[in-house]
């Protein structure tokens, strides 16, 4: 197949009826029932007593049990400039860890197209791809932190413009050979391209939060838990299904879309445990979010082009765990407590994929590990046996 033929905005229709490459939603085991997968999402927070390489080793060691206990995707935020994020470089990281595991699926939720030069991203993905052995997943954003676009000398105004601009060059690019653009921000003049993704067309993307975005360009989507949750699931498959074979969707090759939520989570052997180890950590991840200067991460991008106000609180809700508890961007308990809450969120909710952060704040490496384990030996295998005794 030429590569070449394969542009946003001109899909052409046999790709677009083209059967699943290698993504779908969870394992179903009967009709209507599927086995939910889970993931991880990371921000990588500083942690200062501890050295950054060091820091890397641990995280790098969380991974290789995450994926010797089956979790399905490992989700590593993209920030600058604040201790939230210590690894801004999302590609370096997950190359490290693409040789530290066998099947987990890697990859940034997400990229912030409009810091990236094309031509770097355009290959970074195709070595990535290759270095996984086709486990790459493609998150791809604006960026939502204003400030970051400042202090990278970009208008946060054109955050939309250039992040549009960049996804269609990035499109281009990892299915044409040569590279012929003129836009706004990047101007290619009949540029070779050497390199290709090992999964065809490209990597599947993936993109977070906003649910009408994602509906309607086919990505596979990520979005907090909590009371609406249901309602965002239900929009996105609404979506997905009417923009089939709309001119720029993406994601050809998947039949089925992974729709999921994530949240904050501590497994303890107690519940008391696992309530003390958040309380002492959610104000140290509401802290991560600050900017030099600032209280919280300041004003947001937005897809219309003016930046608006921060939501009350922030993304951290102003350090009050009690409010996070309320909201379920907290979960904590014994792997019993944490049972019933996944099994609401995909057995109750009929969604196919669960996403926790396991490290985050104060949270130690020691912690974390003792959080996943039991996640991963006692929470994941009864939720796939009840899945499997759900009558059909």
């Amino acid at each position: 197949m030429d590569r070449r033929c394969v542009t946003v905005g001109s899909l052409p229709r046999a790709l677009l009826g083209a059967p699943p490459s290698v993504v779908s939603g969870g394992r179903r085991v009967k009709e209507d029932i599927v086995v939910p997968r889970f993931g991880i999402f990371d921000h990588l927070e500083r942690l200062p007593a501890v050295s950054l390489g060091q820091q890397y080793d641990d995280r790098l060691e969380l991974l290789a049990r995450a994926d010797a206990l089956g979790i399905d995707a490992y989700h590593l935020a993209e920030h600058h400039q604040s201790p939230l994020c210590m690894a801004p470089s999302p590609s370096v990281f997950l190359a490290a860890a693409a040789r530290h595991t066998r099947r987990l699926k890697l990859g940034a939720l997400v990229s912030v197209l409009p810091f990236y030069h094309p031509l770097r991203l355009i290959e970074e993905v195709c070595m990535l791809d290759h270095l996984s052995g086709g486990r790459l997943q493609l998150g791809i954003g604006r960026g939502i932190t204003a400030i970051e676009h400042a202090y990278w000398g970009q208008a946060p105004e054109e955050a939309q413009s250039r992040y549009a601009e960049m996804l269609e060059i990035l499109v281009r690019g990892l299915t044409g050979d040569t590279l012929d653009y003129r836009g706004r921000f990047h101007q290619f003049d009949n540029v070779p391209l050497e390199l290709a993704p090992l999964q065809q067309p490209y990597p599947p993307f993936w993109s977070a939060g906003n649910v009408e975005y994602a509906g309607r360009l086919g990505t596979h989507f990520v979005v907090h838990g909590g009371q609406r949750f249901q309602e965002s699931l239900a929009r996105y498959r609404q979506l997905w299904h009417q923009h089939q074979g709309a001119p720029g969707r993406l994601n050809p090759h998947v039949a089925e879309p992974i729709v999921g939520s994530t949240r904050h989570i501590v497994v303890a052997d107690t519940d008391a445990e696992a309530e003390a180890i958040a309380r002492a950590s959610w104000p140290v991840y509401n802290r991560n979010f600050a900017k030099r200067g600032l209280d919280g991460p300041g004003p947001e991008s937005s897809s219309a082009g003016p930046i608006k106000a921060l939501p009350a609180g922030g993304p951290g809700l102003g350090g009050d765990v009690n409010r996070a508890f309320e909201l379920e961007r907290c979960v904590v308990g014994s792997p019993d407590t944490i049972l019933r809450h996944v099994e609401r969120y995909t057995l109750g909710a009929g969604a196919d994929y669960f996403v926790a952060s396991f490290q985050w704040g104060s949270i130690s490496h020691a912690q974390a590990m003792r959080s996943l384990e039991l996640f991963g030996t006692e929470v994941m295998p009864k939720t796939a046996e009840r899945a499997a005794a759900t009558p059909a």
